[in-house]
């Protein structure tokens, strides 16, 4: 495994791709509401990235091996849906929980964040629907704050399993996390779940996303007809954050924090 390290001038440039795409998300926010597609909510996100920010919607025609192009430039999972959605004209219902992944481009540097949201707000979910964004959130934070050099990439999947199986939740096994750069993913591969000690030691330097995937019912996924859109195999809820996250000399820097970011839960 071959692991790229950023220089401190690389990690400026990754920062400034990872603040632009959580303001996409900042941006988006107020147009989550009852009525609305996921391909308005597209549509306004590509025009914001392309026309306010100057960057390029990394998602748009991106196609590793074995795919079609994907046709979209955010990525929007509904409910059941996991990641990878595809934009669609299927209105938004009051209650539905969505998640919308962007990734940006910006002078050749990606940045990659994702964010839950409730159509109509919080109010709107139900207890089920907010419990399991809430404990994906802190599962996402457990996973960060596991990082610091000489740490494995097992402890982040170890805390990130613990908290969601202790809540009743399951995790995705087949998606994972991953690096970042020049490229949309590069190495290491970073599981949300395993043992402590496992797999690689950290170094400062290292960039990679964080964004795991709970699901409300059993772990099992599978692919819709569009060759992009996963969903839970018993249609029971899913929900992911994600951040990209850089391995610094002290512990870890979050580069796609933004304003309108959640906190951290756990400070």
């Amino acid at each position: 495994m071959s692991v790229t390290i950023k220089t401190p001038e690389e990690v400026e440039n990754m920062r400034i791709a990872g603040r632009l795409a959580g303001e996409v998300l900042d941006y988006i926010e107020p147009f989550v509401k009852p009525g609305i597609t996921t391909e308005e909510l597209d549509r306004l996100c590509h025009d914001y990235m392309v026309k306010v920010q100057g960057c390029i919607p990394a998602p748009l025609n991106y196609a590793p091996p074995g795919y079609a192009p994907y046709p979209k430039s955010i990525c929007a999972s509904v409910n059941h849906q996991v990641c990878h959605g595809v934009p669609n004209d299927r209105p938004l219902k009051k209650g539905d929980i969505v998640n919308l992944d962007i990734t940006t481009i910006k002078d050749g540097w990606h940045g990659d964040t994702s964010r839950m949201f409730v159509t109509g707000g919080t109010t709107a979910g139900s207890i089920l629907a907010n419990r399991l964004i809430r404990i994906t959130h802190e599962c996402l934070w457990l996973g960060i704050n596991a990082v610091r050099p000489g740490a494995s990439l097992g402890d982040i999947g170890a805390a990130i399993q613990r908290h969601a199986e202790t809540n009743g939740f399951s995790v995705v096994r087949e998606f994972c996390g991953h690096g970042i750069g020049r490229k949309f993913h590069e190495e290491p591969q970073v599981l949300h779940y395993g043992r402590r000690g496992d797999g690689i030691r950290l170094e400062p330097g290292m960039v990679f996303t964080i964004e795991p995937m709970i699901n409300a019912g059993k772990a099992a996924v599978s692919e819709l007809p569009d060759g992009w859109t996963i969903v839970t195999k018993d249609r029971s809820l899913s929900a992911q954050w994600e951040h990209t996250v850089c391995v610094t000399a002290s512990g870890v820097e979050v580069l796609t924090l933004s304003a309108g970011a959640p906190p951290n839960p756990f400070k």
